[in-house]
C-alpha cells in the first residue's frame, strides 16, 4: 500500500493509503499537473502543460503538448510504465487528459482521463 494522493487523513485518523494501480494513477496525475519549478528540491519535475494551455490554440501547440507531457511521463515514469498515447483538449475553463498506458508489472492497459479546472 501507497500513500493516496492528494495527501489527506482516512476516518480512522492516519495517512490515507492506496493500492499499486491506484498509486501510479496519482503519480500521472502529479507529473501532468505540477509546473517545473514548483518543487523545490525538483525544479524540473513537472510537465508544464499548465503553462502551454495558454497559448494560442493551433496544431502545433497540440503536437508540442502531446510531446512535452508524453516525455515527461517518460522521464518521471519510465521504469514503471509505457506511454501509448497522450491526447490533450480544452474545453472552456476545463483541461482535459487521456493518458494510454501500459505498467511494466502487470502489462495490462490502462486508459485514464485527468480533468483540471484552468
Amino acid at each position: 500500500m501507497e500513500t493516496d494522493f492528494p495527501f489527506h487523513i482516512d476516518r480512522s485518523g492516519r495517512t490515507a493509503r492506496t493500492g499499486a494501480a491506484d498509486h501510479l494513477r496519482d503519480m500521472i496525475e502529479q507529473i501532468l499537473f505540477t509546473t517545473p519549478g514548483e518543487r523545490v528540491n525538483r525544479p524540473d519535475f513537472g510537465s508544464g502543460l499548465l503553462q502551454l494551455v495558454f497559448a494560442p490554440n493551433s496544431e502545433s501547440l497540440a503536437a508540442t503538448l502531446q510531446f512535452t507531457v508524453q516525455a515527461s511521463l517518460q522521464q518521471w515514469l519510465g521504469d514503471r510504465i509505457e506511454v501509448g498515447e497522450v491526447a490533450v483538449a480544452t474545453d472552456d475553463a476545463t483541461l482535459r487528459v487521456t493518458v494510454r498506458y501500459r505498467p511494466l508489472l502487470s502489462g495490462d492497459e490502462r486508459t485514464e482521463e485527468f480533468v483540471q479546472e484552468i
